[in-house]
């Protein structure tokens, strides 16, 4: 499995003797010692589905009862006939992290699974139990009930260089053990709709089937894990995203103790701060994470946080993009008191913020519940400061991007201005416009996105 974000050149390494440190070895000795710890895994999950090949359909579903009484007579009562439960199979990959059985991967490899299979590369297998997983980072911790197992060795994500040649160990197609080498692209990157992983770029050959495989450096330790691919095709074009091993065993470290993410909440809608923005606001430069709303009884609330500051530091490290913001938040421990520094018509300011916890998994660090409109968005309104910051007389912000509206490439921040060319002036607008979309079909919205507009078609895929 890999989850897609939407000729492969071969990287030759040169390196001289001379200047390689006494701890880097070359990618087959980097295999030969910690390839043992590498697993490939397979699931299976059972779908019901009729002995006529029809999917399960529920008795009080009239519509789809109607349409297969029009479109398949034959299926008794229109309800796809006797039912049996049909095994679908995927694979991906997984590390050793302890001797005692504890193994990492992805949680979408494991997801819904109704059975685990763990490979080890001397060919035994095991039965994993899943111990937790953790949607919001796509981490997954398995067990297998064996001792003595070869375990990798974990590394510093942040001593990572720009450049630095890495390899992966996985499954590709289900070809068990297969090994690709790269350099990092960079680090840091965020993408659409993640809140709590800056992740490492690399241009590692990775596909479908490596998910939840290391990425290791040339010493030999496992610096990531290989989640996501940005791809038009399906496969590997390029650019591919590994999760820091140190966010993954954070997180894996809380599952294995009990199965529960902890993560720390502030209450705060934001977005990014333009060029135009910081310059309305009198920054120096563009920095920071723009507060568009604060929740009412939120911890930002009670600490005085207000719609249009701009926190610069949380806990006394820089917030120097929007998206650093939620991971910071999300990483705190609740119930801790954490210093705030804010910049407030002009000035800085020094705020104290009481944290309290995430408690849902519909929701993301900084931010409270969500309601989501038809194709996927979290919307909120403007306040005057906001449209009159943005230059803009009407429009929406985007809280979040899910679904629909995240696969049409809507962002977190974007301002939505019209759909079909019929403006938007409030929340209620915006899902009345939606609303007249046939399922299948596209609206045009336009939005408006740092100091441009532009158009992006939302396909609306159901209801």
């Amino acid at each position: 499995m890999m989850r897609t974000f939407l000729a492969t050149t071969a990287l030759v390494f040169t390196l001289s003797a001379p200047a390689l440190a006494k701890d880097v070895m070359d990618v087959a000795d980097l295999v030969e010692k910690q390839g043992p710890a590498v697993v490939n895994i397979s699931t299976t999950k059972l779908v019901k589905r009729s002995q006529e090949g029809m999917p399960f359909v529920m008795p009080d579903e009239e519509d789809m009862q109607e349409l297969f009484r029009r479109f398949f007579p034959g299926v008794p009562g229109g309800k796809g006939g006797p039912m049996q439960e049909i095994p679908t199979r995927g694979a991906g990959s997984g590390f050793i992290v302890s001797s005692d059985g504890y193994i990492l991967t992805n949680e979408h490899v494991v997801k819904n699974a109704d059975e685990v299979v763990v490979k080890l590369i001397d060919k035994r297998t095991f039965t994993a139990r899943v111990v937790g997983t953790d949607a919001r980072t796509d981490v997954a911790v398995i067990k297998i009930t064996a001792n003595n197992l070869p375990a990798v060795k974990l590394g510093d994500p942040t001593k990572l260089r720009v450049g630095e040649a890495v390899a992966a160990i996985g499954s590709p197609f289900g070809f068990e053990n297969s090994v690709t080498a790269g350099i990092v692209s960079a680090k840091g990157r965020t993408l659409p709709a993640e809140s709590y992983v800056t992740y490492i770029q690399t241009d590692v050959p990775i596909n479908p089937g490596n998910s939840g495989g290391p990425l290791f450096n040339m010493k030999g330790e496992v610096v990531g894990m290989n989640s996501q691919i940005y791809s038009r095709s399906g496969g590997y074009q390029g650019v591919s995203f590994a999760i820091p091993i140190d966010v993954a065993m954070e997180v894996a470290d809380q599952l294995k103790s009990g199965g529960k993410i902890s993560r720390g909440w502030l209450g705060v809608v934001i977005q990014e701060v333009t060029a135009d923005l910081a310059e309305s606001f009198g920054l120096e430069r563009p920095r920071g994470a723009l507060v568009a709303q604060v929740q009412d009884d939120s911890p930002a609330s009670k600490a005085g946080l207000q719609a249009s500051d701009v926190i610069l530091a949380f806990n006394g490290i820089a917030v120097e993009n929007s998206a650093d913001l939620p991971r910071m938040v999300g990483l705190a421990k609740p119930g801790t008191k954490i210093p705030v520094e804010v910049w407030r018509k002009g000035k800085v300011q020094q705020l104290s913020v009481m944290l309290g916890e995430l408690p849902a998994e519909n929701q993301v660090a900084g931010l409270g519940s969500k309601t989501f409109s038809r194709g996927g968005l979290a919307l909120s309104e403007l306040g005057e400061e906001q449209r009159r910051a943005l230059d803009i007389d009407h429009g929406v912000l985007v809280e979040d991007a899910t679904g629909d509206a995240a696969r049409s490439g809507i962002r977190t921040g974007d301002v939505i201005l019209a759909v079909n060319n019929i403006p938007v002036a409030s929340v209620a607008a915006f899902r009345k416009a939606i609303a007249a979309v046939p399922v299948g079909k596209s609206a045009a919205v336009l939005v408006r996105r740092g100091d441009g507009s532009l158009y992006i078609p939302l396909k609306i895929s159901s209801e």
